[in-house]
């Protein structure tokens, strides 16, 4: 079964984040799909079929309920009841070491300080999962780098981030319509700003 965790905190006042990407990629796949998330203990969830290049796939979409730091409770709460194998995992969040405007996929591999990242690892007991990173990137030097993700997206920042997120979209669909490693070679070196340093 083909699953996808989109990560982020809830509530209303993260809703336009940095650190919600994760969550943002998984609204709009749900939108695609025309499915509605249903609350289910620790995660909503939402199930569905995108159509790929006539192809259609199914899709089990997963939003943990958690804040990010514990959002390997969720998972492994969703992990337990629906029976997901981990090679069926793709989790989707924000990288800071990503620049803005860049997507990049991946299978397994440690959490690269992100503590989401972590806090699944850690609650699974394996990190050989697939991601799918959204690029954030760095704060100017001497700003807080939590306060950074807990804010929103610039304005100028703004104007892209739905291409962005339609991107990351696209990118988690043809992992299990084509396989990560075609996936990666699909997607790796696209970006939606040509010169993604500036912000």
């Amino acid at each position: 079964m083909n699953c996808v965790i989109g990560l982020g905190n809830p509530g209303r006042k993260y809703t336009c984040t940095r650190h919600n990407a994760g969550y943002m990629v998984l609204a709009e796949l749900a939108r695609r799909m025309g499915a509605k998330f249903a609350e289910s203990g620790f995660f909503d969830i939402a199930e569905g079929v995108i159509s790929a290049g006539g192809d259609n796939v199914p899709m089990v979409l997963v939003r943990p309920g958690t804040y990010m730091n514990a959002s390997g409770l969720a998972v492994a709460e969703a992990v337990s009841r629906y029976r997901f194998t981990v090679s069926e995992l793709l989790i989707i969040h924000d990288d800071m070491d990503l620049p803005f405007g860049k997507i990049r996929l991946k299978r397994g591999g440690s959490s690269g300080g992100h503590r989401g990242i972590e806090s699944i690892i850690s609650h699974l007991g394996t990190g050989e999962f697939m991601r799918l990173k959204v690029g954030i990137g760095r704060p100017p030097e001497g700003d807080d780098v939590i306060d950074h993700v807990l804010q929103p997206f610039s304005p100028q920042e703004l104007t892209y981030l739905a291409d962005i997120i339609g991107l990351a979209a696209d990118a988690a669909i043809q992992v299990f319509a084509k396989g990560i490693e075609a996936a990666m070679s699909e997607y790796n070196g696209r970006e939606v700003i040509e010169d993604s340093g500036g912000k």
